[in-house]
């Protein structure tokens, strides 16, 4: 007899997760989260969680109640003698916190790993993760996602003729160069100096881009100050067009004043997290069916690997 599956969302990505419910054929599972006076919060889960595989789904993106609110849904459901607990996270926040780059730090994404396993948590869902050996932190399996099944029709459909990936640091190198790969062409790199976090130095570009159409891959764009410089300077480099695609849109402080007033055509991200505000520049794709399918293939017991980067 098979497990029932449950699929509950958290407060932060009702949105996402009433689209993944759907794509998946299942309603979501009812839950309230109970809020306090003085701000304490508790989730309640209204139905029967016993015996079940149960899915969270919650980006843990700010404020830090998300994460939060994820160990509790998490916590109750173990203590309701769930079969299978799995997290969905499709945005995992502190992922850039993954070393010790200096004295006196915490590794934030290992601190987090340990604090989803401590919560019950038998399984972890994400995508994109800012480096890939965060899969390491984890003492329980991780499905980690990949977004360039999302990116890469759009991406065709626009039918550019002389297409150029570009990593904006050295850290994509890898994902702009999966790109390059699949399109048949070349990459350049954007090289970065920072004087302090969210602060740029210098930039430089490594590789031909005059007459070209590029477009730079990332996972994350936060305050869009590398992505506009990047685009600037491509431009001025003789870039016909560029175009971003990053996974995450974080997007805090001025970011879509920057993106807005940029020489970007437009950045297409994934809507793992929310959009504060509309841009004409921004085009959201969805991350449901894929994260769907991944349920399916953890209840049915199936390869993922069919669900990365689709073949030429």
């Amino acid at each position: 007899m098979q497990n029932e599956i449950k699929i509950f969302s958290g407060t932060a990505s009702q949105y996402l997760s009433e689209e993944i419910a759907q794509a998946y054929g299942k309603p979501l599972g009812e839950i309230v989260l109970q809020r306090f006076t003085d701000g304490e919060f508790q989730p309640n889960i209204l139905e029967s969680v016993r015996g079940c595989f149960v899915f969270f789904i919650q980006s843990t993106f700010a404020p830090m109640e998300n994460l939060v609110e994820l160990m509790l849904m998490i916590d109750a459901a173990k203590r309701a003698s769930s079969d299978y607990i799995t997290a969905v996270i499709p945005y995992f926040g502190f992922a850039r916190q993954d070393r010790k780059d200096k004295p006196r730090v915490s590794i934030g994404s290992k601190m987090v790993a340990n604090i989803l396993a401590a919560s019950g948590a038998n399984r972890v869902m994400t995508m994109d993760l800012h480096a890939a050996q965060i899969q390491g932190f984890f003492d329980i399996p991780v499905d980690h996602l990949d977004s360039s099944p999302i990116f890469l029709p759009y991406l065709k459909s626009l039918d550019l003729e002389n297409v150029v990936f570009a990593a904006p640091d050295v850290g994509s190198t890898n994902r702009a160069r999966t790109y390059a790969i699949h399109f048949h062409t070349e990459m350049v790199i954007c090289d970065k100096h920072r004087k302090r976090a969210n602060e740029i130095a210098s930039m430089q570009v490594i590789g031909e881009v005059n007459g070209k159409d590029v477009i730079i891959i990332d996972d994350i764009i936060d305050t869009a100050g590398t992505l506009t410089n990047a685009a600037k300077i491509l431009k001025e480099k003789g870039a016909k067009s560029v175009r971003a695609v990053c996974t995450h849109p974080v997007l805090s402080g001025g970011a879509y004043e920057r993106i807005n007033q940029s020489a970007l055509e437009e950045l297409v991200v994934c809507n793992t997290i929310p959009l504060k505000e509309k841009s004409d520049k921004i085009k959201v794709l969805s991350v449901a069916k894929l994260f769907a399918d991944a349920i399916d293939a953890i209840v049915e017991h199936k390869s993922i690997s069919k669900l990365f980067i689709p073949k030429n």
